[in-house]
């Protein structure tokens, strides 16, 4: 039986590429452990996050709206940037099961249209109290840090 998404891809409604999943269990992590996820943001994506969000913001939709900002032309949401950090979360480190329990975001630079994101999160703390990890996140566009922050989140354990 095939998913929604994979079903939507095979009909051509869906192209998208997804980080591949790994399952890490709290007893699987480390301090310093890293996982990252790199996609190039389109102009759809934008359109699409703010139809979701509702966030429609012309200086996210419109280039004659933008191009009279600060900006010089349409960014992508802060947001949609920081749901980067959650495909690394909740696909690769620790991946499926992993509960967002709290995030921090500090917006650094703009995201553009066309721009790639290299989204990273880092364990940087574990508690065995509840199974907890703290996560550093941080997303950069070339060398230029965008956004940055700190996750906390509640890892499953190995099933017995």
């Amino acid at each position: 039986m095939l998913t929604e998404l994979e079903q939507a891809q095979e009909e051509g409604e869906a192209a998208m590429t997804l980080p591949p999943f790994q399952t890490l269990y709290f007893e699987d992590l480390q301090v310093g452990l890293t996982e990252t996820y790199s996609k190039t943001v389109k102009s759809s994506d934008v359109v699409g996050f703010a139809e979701i969000s509702g966030d429609r913001n012309p200086i996210h939709l419109s280039e004659h709206f933008a191009a009279k900002t600060p900006f010089g032309g349409r960014i992508a949401h802060g947001l949609y940037t920081a749901s980067l950090i959650s495909a690394v979360i909740g696909t690769r480190l620790p991946g499926p099961g992993a509960i967002y329990i709290s995030q921090t975001l500090n917006f650094k630079a703009p995201v553009r249209i066309g721009d790639v994101v290299e989204a990273s999160v880092e364990v940087t703390e574990l508690s065995e109290r509840g199974n907890r990890a703290k996560l550093a996140c941080r997303c950069k566009v070339g060398e230029t840090v965008v956004l940055e922050g700190e996750a906390l989140v509640k890892v499953p354990s190995r099933p017995a």
